[in-house]
């Protein structure tokens, strides 16, 4: 099935925009955006079609980076999707960052990690048909490590250097460690594709973030009432 998708990543100060057509990336852009992405996104969408002779609306379907990450930069790349996806009367994919990391994998399990800050990780294990072996988490790295299951394993990450000093003394010490690019957006589409394929694209109304992390007002409000 000849398919056409728009993807997009703001999800952390480093995003991405890609256009996937049958199976093949026909651009990715990887965007630095250290104050956000809500005054510079359509600026830039509009420059990467501009090169395509795509119109906004040209699209099958429409994709985004889901989180975790940013709560912010999680809105404004779903808010923007729904947007088009409407206007196009077309569905959208969500998609995991860390599922999107998964796909630069080659182990039977792939064990990716995000640094969520305040000392804590995202993670979480997919094999090699992206499909989860353990569930997306927030937490500690070395509790994570002491998580994972035993088997044919890599790591991957966009950077995994401040996580290397806890393999020592493990038994993940001599695991291979995999280097994902920034942009996310390619990986986005293609996993996109395949659940659109699948039919598992969604009404753009249905599609909501996977912050794995409430929100900050969420985790340190406190009921007056006790």
């Amino acid at each position: 099935m000849s398919v056409r998708i728009l993807a997009l990543d703001t999800t952390s100060e480093f995003g991405s925009l890609a256009i996937l057509e049958d199976d093949r990336v026909l651009e990715e852009v990887l965007l630095h955006a250290p104050d956000g992405f809500s005054q510079v996104l359509y600026e830039h969408l509009e420059r990467l079609l501009a090169r395509h002779q795509l119109r906004a609306t040209d699209f099958d379907c429409y994709a985004a980076a889901s989180g975790p990450g940013a709560f912010t930069g999680v809105r404004v790349g779903l808010a923007a999707v729904k947007g088009l996806a409407e206007v196009a009367g077309r569905p959208v994919v969500a998609v995991s960052n860390l599922k999107a990391l998964a796909w630069f994998g080659s182990a039977p399990l792939r064990a990716v990690v995000l640094d969520a800050r305040r000392g804590e990780i995202y993670g979480a294990v997919y094999d090699a048909g992206l499909e989860p072996v353990a569930p997306e988490v927030v937490t500690r790295f070395p509790v994570w490590l002491a998580s994972l299951p035993e088997g044919v394993l890599e790591f991957v990450a966009t950077d995994f250097t401040p996580f290397r000093v806890a393999l020592v003394g493990t038994r993940f010490e001599s695991v291979p460690v995999v280097t994902a690019p920034r942009a996310l957006a390619g990986a986005i589409a293609r996993i996109a594709a395949g659940e659109f394929r699948a039919g598992r694209a969604a009404d753009p109304a249905s599609v909501d973030a996977n912050y794995v992390r409430r929100a900050d007002a969420e985790l340190f409000w406190r009921d007056p009432r006790g």
